[in-house]
């Protein structure tokens, strides 16, 4: 029980880190253009996401697969980039509209997981049995991302309801911010 709670710890330090910001900035683009009232359909977003960057984790783990270092760490700030626009332009949504987005979620998932899968790898290669610790490290990833999703939910609830900003400009606001911040982050890895 003490290698769960090691990975597990390692896991919701990996979200909720603050230096590598590139995970929270992406999370907050997921899910800023829903409400409380769509609580589950951010959770299954968010989940999707998880569970991409689970496989790609796994599939390195099990050094089933190996890209290069300097491309995913330019690809997800372009993963955070792709998701902030998306929020920008976007119209209405739909029930098309949210498995589209459950699937980007999923495909992005999979190239965050691999900017984390070198590290882990090294950590697990001391492990007898990598199932737990890998399980382990994905709640505790799933439970910093719905801290993270709780917030903005809370925050949009706020912004909308408490202080009379519209649904349209508190995403925009966000987005474009985000926007901003991830674009620098993709130039300065090219």
């Amino acid at each position: 029980m003490q290698d769960f709670s090691i990975y597990f710890e390692l896991g919701l330090q990996h979200i909720l880190d603050l230096s590598g910001y590139d995970h929270i900035l992406f999370v907050i683009a997921l899910c800023c253009t829903y409400f409380i009232k769509d609580w589950r359909k951010v959770i299954v977003l968010v989940t999707a996401f998880t569970i991409g960057h689970s496989l790609t984790l796994a599939l390195s783990v099990f050094d089933l697969v190996s890209v290069n270092t300097a491309l995913i760490e330019f690809l997800i700030p372009v993963t955070i980039v792709i998701t902030a626009f998306s929020n920008v332009v976007k119209k209405r949504k739909a029930a098309k509209t949210d498995w589209l987005t459950y699937g980007y979620a999923l495909f992005f998932g999979l190239i965050h997981g691999l900017g984390f899968s070198n590290y882990l790898r090294s950590l697990l290669g001391k492990e007898s049995s990598i199932t737990t610790p890998l399980f382990a490290f994905n709640v505790g990833l799933e439970l910093g991302q719905l801290a993270i999703v709780f917030i903005v939910l809370l925050l949009s609830f706020a912004g909308t309801r408490m202080f009379s900003i519209s649904k349209r400009d508190w995403t925009f606001f966000l987005s474009a911010a985000i926007f901003g911040i991830a674009l620098v982050m993709a130039l300065e890895r090219i």
